[in-house]
């Protein structure tokens, strides 16, 4: 195991992972049609994997384990010894994600919605892959658009919608993608993302995580042709670019 990286601490990757991203987004706005064929590097840059660890701990999912049985929650938050054999996995092409575990959760409406939960290790590596890529892709979005993005809130759309009645616009036109995160095409979706990224090693990762599979509640595990199961930290990464 190589753990003679230097490991930084938690406040100094975040000053290294921002500088990071001011970077590839200052360089995607400049170049629209830039791809970017360096950045498998950076998914498992010490300073990128810290900040993404301390994400997982912090996300309300943190008490959810997957196939794996571990809960991010029960593992020390300054425990960083868990990234040095993936880091290690990921530099050597090693890294393979284990499936999601499948959970019903009842919705208000009466049906179910499915949740996926990677395990510790695999949210770690989507994390990681999400700051790389989330400032590139943002580029690219439309002012108007405010669905799962940074710094962006339901609040901020609504305001907008406001302005636009305040100007002597009356109409508000309400949709919804029926089961849009279970029917997301992965040729559609990679297509999209290979527009912009042209590291093949980063586009490998992305794709063996949308086809990791998944463990059902009745024990069978069952392929993932499509989709992004509702859960996982790309999943939410991954509809901005589809639908752009």
């Amino acid at each position: 195991m190589n753990t003679d990286a230097c490991w930084p601490t938690l406040d100094e990757a975040k000053v290294t992972v921002l500088g990071m991203q001011t970077k590839l987004h200052q360089w995607a706005t400049d170049a629209p049609n830039r791809r970017f064929c360096d950045l498998y590097n950076l998914v498992y840059d010490p300073a990128f994997l810290m900040v993404a660890w301390d994400r997982i701990r912090r996300n309300r999912g943190a008490r959810s384990a997957g196939v794996d049985y571990v809960r991010p929650s029960d593992i020390p938050r300054d425990e960083v010894s868990i990234l040095f054999q993936l880091r290690d996995d990921l530099k050597a092409g090693r890294f393979v994600p284990l499936p999601v575990r499948e959970r019903m959760i009842p919705k208000a409406s009466g049906k179910l919605r499915r949740l996926g939960i990677p395990t510790a290790r695999d949210r770690i590596v989507q994390a990681s892959l999400k700051l790389v890529l989330e400032p590139i892709f943002e580029a690219d979005f439309k002012p108007a658009s405010y669905g799962f993005r940074p710094r962006r809130r339901p609040h901020d759309a609504i305001a907008e919608i406001h302005m636009f009645a305040s100007q002597g616009y009356t109409w508000v036109l309400e949709g919804d993608i029926t089961a849009c995160f279970d029917e997301i095409d992965h040729s559609a979706l990679m297509d999209r993302v290979r527009h912009r990224i042209g590291d093949k090693r980063v586009l490998g990762a992305v794709k063996a995580l949308l086809h990791s599979g998944i463990l059902s509640e009745d024990g069978l595990t069952r392929e993932t042709k499509s989709g992004t199961p509702q859960g996982g930290l790309l999943e939410a990464s991954h509809k901005p670019p589809y639908v752009k």
